[in-house]
């Protein structure tokens, strides 16, 4: 079989329109993953009983059930249980965020929790604040430690979007099934699906490996 980049060309457009709804969705949802990781995180990190508690359970059934189970339960279970109506691109969005945070949470409170307690100590004898501890002493210190953990978790979550194909959203993967079953041309339609895949990780790659090296992370 002789490879028709023709093929490729025409079916482009169409491509890189889902791949832009495939960053549309992956950074919407990861924004909003890093605000429920860093809640939630700081809570398993520093919070009191019930927050540490809240913060567990979360982060353990968000880790131990597949993203693919998430959207559907959002997706088709939830708008019976709270009866609203979620379009599919929402349901993406919410599942990104939801996957994400958990996995976020334990990067935060890990690299928290990995600063030496003796800086909390100091900040406090001065008459610091606690939470001015956190973002003047500790904080700065722990994102340097957890950007390159942050950046393979938004690597995941950029090619888990590939996932919600299973609803319908048209995202990069969508786009390249649908003009496949009109063309029947599987190779060159899922190699250029794959290559734009790859771009998109790279540039991400990229861009963390200049923070990296910026901020002379070793």
């Amino acid at each position: 079989m002789d490879f028709d980049w023709s093929v490729i060309w025409q079916a482009l457009p169409e491509l890189l329109k889902g791949a832009r709804l495939t960053v549309l969705i992956a950074l919407a949802g990861l924004a909003g993953g890093l605000v429920i990781g860093f809640a939630a995180g700081l809570a398993r990190a520093y919070g009191n009983v019930v927050l540490n508690a809240i913060a567990f359970v979360y982060v353990e059934i968000i880790r131990g059930t597949p993203i693919i189970v998430q959207v559907m339960f959002i997706y088709f279970a939830l708008p019976i249980l709270a009866d609203i109506r979620i379009n599919p691109l929402a349901a993406a969005i919410i599942a990104i965020v939801v996957n994400a945070g958990a996995y976020i949470a334990e990067i935060v409170r890990g690299t928290f929790l990995s600063i030496h307690r003796g800086l909390r100590e100091a900040g406090l004898a001065l008459g610091l604040p606690f939470w001015k501890v956190l973002v003047y002493i500790i904080g700065p210190l722990a994102f340097r430690r957890m950007i390159p953990a942050l950046g393979n978790q938004f690597i995941v979550s950029l090619k888990d979007t590939s996932l919600f194909i299973v609803i319908g959203v048209g995202e990069l993967t969508r786009q390249g099934q649908e003009i496949m079953a009109a063309n029947f041309r599987a190779v060159e339609i899922w190699s250029a699906v794959a290559l734009l895949y790859l771009i998109m990780t790279g540039v991400l790659t990229l861009i963390l490996r200049v923070t990296e090296k910026r901020m002379r992370i070793l």
